[in-house]
């Protein structure tokens, strides 16, 4: 798969009615977040289920989507996953159905492929992570955001445990890969639950932080920048403690990005930083 070489527009009103169609009929896939949010998820899942081999559970799935119309975008995606893992979970095909899911052009399929493995209880932490790693390399954006928030309670559940399994992705040649251990295990997140235990004692993040200390990537930067950033609402001290030791352990201009980035809340609270 390519990346899309068609420019997005900034405001849905803007988008083509072309455009929107082939997203609506899973024909397309967005490049922009404002193209997410306008895609009618009931008439996508009209057009996909189909298309996957659950033509028969196409009503079951609609109507589920209609359901969680008046929620936000994340409970409306997480809702949908619950969906198609519960119509999934006794499917004579069901290893079939899902890579077709996990696999299909529209990237919004895609990421319901990965909150289907959320909503599933009995999937061992080490197999969700490894299933999830897929979607950590998506192409689309949106679908990346989705690999993390789609692990996140359970690492959260099993911290320690998570930890030790996303320390060898800060290791990753795929920046994607690297980012999304970063952002699965920030202490607050901004469209996501906290984490308490990070929040209370971020020392135990370490060893996903240490190795990206000076990425090269700014896009895996600005993660641990924000990372950082989370920890410094609740432990501000820890936080000017690390950052101030990674500056001399590794005075590379990408730690002195990050260290900058980091304090900026330190900062606005007049904090020496």
């Amino acid at each position: 798969m390519t990346e899309p070489r068609r420019k997005g527009a900034s405001r849905i009103a803007d988008i083509p009615p072309d455009v929107l169609a082939a997203l609506n009929e899973g024909r397309e896939e967005t490049v922009m977040l404002v193209e997410w949010l306008a895609i009618d998820m009931p008439t996508l899942m009209g057009h996909i289920a189909p298309e996957i081999g659950l033509a028969d559970k196409t009503h079951i799935l609609v109507s589920a989507a209609q359901a969680l119309a008046g929620e936000g975008v994340t409970k409306r995606m997480r809702g949908i996953g619950q969906a198609l893992h519960d119509v999934l979970v006794k499917h004579r095909q069901r290893d079939t159905v899902f890579e077709r899911l996990a696999t299909h052009t529209s990237d919004m399929a895609r990421a319901w492929a990965a909150y289907s493995v959320t909503a599933n209880p009995d999937v061992p932490l080490d197999r969700r992570l490894q299933i999830a790693r897929r979607f950590a390399a998506d192409r689309s954006q949106a679908v990346r955001e989705c690999a993390w928030d789609s692990f996140r309670p359970h690492v959260a559940a099993d911290l320690g445990t998570g930890i030790e399994l996303l320390a060898p992705w800060v290791a990753d040649p795929d920046a994607n890969i690297r980012r999304c251990a970063v952002e699965g295990t920030r202490p607050m997140g901004v469209w996501t639950a906290h984490i308490p235990a990070l929040k209370s004692a971020p020392a135990l993040g370490l060893p996903i932080l240490e190795p990206v200390r000076s990425d090269p990537s700014r896009y895996v930067q600005n993660a641990v920048a924000n990372w950082l950033n989370d920890a410094s609402k609740t432990q501000p001290d820890w936080v000017i403690g690390v950052t101030e030791r990674w500056l001399v352990d590794s005075p590379s201009r990408e730690t002195r990005w990050i260290a900058n980035r980091a304090r900026r809340t330190l900062r606005k609270q007049g904090l020496p930083a």
